[in-house]
């Protein structure tokens, strides 16, 4: 398998995306950031907006949700809205406000699972912690991003000799008991929590006293790479879903003056139900797409005649077939890595794919020059959902569920293909551009 150029520096551009993004907080302002330097200006939910076509526009909630969009050349009740949607969380492990406690003589931190991680994957991994601090400031509260770089962290292994069956019955941990955090040894002159605080407050340059909250990512330090005789395939954390995140903003950033108006939309929570005033569940994208409405002098009946024009392309990562675990697939659908986007479907609406939005996004791939899948999940296993069918249903919008084949989907550190990625990014270019 030859890997071009072109193919290699995307998938590249995408692993240093996932690796300045450790946490939703700072998946957003590097998105923010890639944004602004293609001319993109942020606008704020309080202020009234006036658009006109062409502008380039992207809106923040919560910190670690956003809407990108660039205004089209024609009006919305002729083309609606074009619309990618993908999350910018990942599931794995967050710390517990009264994290710090000690155990003997060494100081863990307690977390909670956020989402359906596989735990097993974050023993003896280099960890550290992300997110954003709370800081006091006079009579008022100010949001800082918090990363730390080098290893902070760790959850060591229960030796084989004191865990005989680990082989045979798998590594198991107790949620409560078994995946505190080691962080460091007791020091006599400083109660655990006192000293945590002390640490994060030397990261943003205020006093502990002055932290009055904290959402902290656990996340794993070691930075994305190549891998394969080719270097065909990647490795990263945060795949699920960063690399859909990335593939929506860059084919975004890129559109030159689209006759429809085109979206980007990255929703926090998505792992945990989102059902949250920034998660796909709550008002976020119908808010913004009803506002660029109004901004373009539009009424409420040009909302709901262009919101029946629209379609959305619900992009999120796609189970590829791993040969060692045949039992675990439905032996007709078996999605290769680096053999196109998977289109997804599933009867029961856990993808809101139908025969419609399938063709639809056949025909883009036809195009765009780039092969495409079709999966479904075994009819005796559960079956994951995405943000499809709860967007489509909040606002009415034809839909399509698709995503980039994915190894090791929720371990901390996940596997996907070279071509893929740049497959995802040329059709969703394709779907902006028409």
């Amino acid at each position: 398998m030859i890997i071009a150029p072109e193919h290699r520096s995307t998938a590249q551009d995408l692993l240093d995306f996932v690796d300045a993004s450790p946490s939703p907080w700072h998946a957003v302002a590097e998105t923010a950031q890639r944004l602004e330097a293609r001319g993109f200006s942020t606008l704020d939910e309080q202020q009234a907006w006036v658009l006109k076509p062409g502008r380039r526009h992207y809106v923040v909630r919560g910190g670690s949700s956003i809407v990108a969009f660039v205004i089209g050349q024609k009006p919305l009740v002729e083309t609606g809205f074009r619309v990618v949607g993908a999350h910018t969380d990942s599931p794995g492990l967050r710390i517990k406000p009264r994290a710090a406690h000690a155990v003997e003589a060494m100081v863990r931190l307690g977390v909670e699972v956020y989402g359906a991680p596989i735990l097993a994957t974050f023993a003896d991994r280099d960890l550290s912690l992300a997110g954003r601090i709370s800081v006091r400031r006079d009579e008022d509260f100010a949001s800082r991003l918090v990363q730390f770089p080098k290893s902070l962290i760790r959850l060591p292994n229960l030796a084989i000799h004191m865990n005989r069956a680990v082989n045979e019955e798998g590594l198991k941990f107790n949620k409560q008991t078994e995946l505190p955090l080691l962080l460091a040894a007791v020091k006599d002159d400083l109660p655990p929590q006192d000293a945590f605080l002390s640490l994060l407050a030397g990261e943003v340059s205020c006093e502990p006293e002055e932290i009055v909250g904290f959402e902290l990512n656990v996340y794993d330090t070691h930075p994305g790479s190549f891998w394969g005789p080719q270097q065909e395939f990647i490795a990263n954390s945060q795949l699920d879903n960063l690399a859909s995140c990335h593939a929506a903003v860059t084919s975004l950033a890129v559109s030159q003056e689209p006759p429809s108006t085109c979206v980007a939309v990255l929703f926090d929570h998505e792992e945990i139900g989102s059902e949250s005033v920034k998660g796909a569940d709550g008002s976020f994208l119908a808010d913004i797409l009803e506002r660029i409405t109004l901004g373009l002098r539009g009424e409420r009946e040009d909302f709901k005649r262009s919101l029946a024009r629209s379609f959305l392309i619900s992009a999120d990562m796609a189970h590829a077939h791993q040969p060692n675990f045949p039992q675990a697939y439905e032996p007709q659908h078996l999605v290769k890595v680096n053999g196109g986007p998977a289109i997804k479907i599933n009867a029961n609406q856990r993808y809101a794919t139908d025969s419609a939005g399938e063709a639809y996004f056949v025909r883009l791939c036809e195009c765009a020059d780039v092969p495409y899948q079709r999966y479904t999940h075994r009819t005796d296993l559960g079956c994951g959902s995405t943000i499809g069918p709860m967007t489509s249903a909040r606002l009415g919008l034809k839909v399509v569920d698709v995503g980039s084949p994915l190894w090791a989907m929720h371990s901390v550190r996940e596997s996907a293909g070279v071509l893929d990625h740049s497959y995802m990014v040329r059709v969703l270019q394709e779907f902006f551009a028409g």
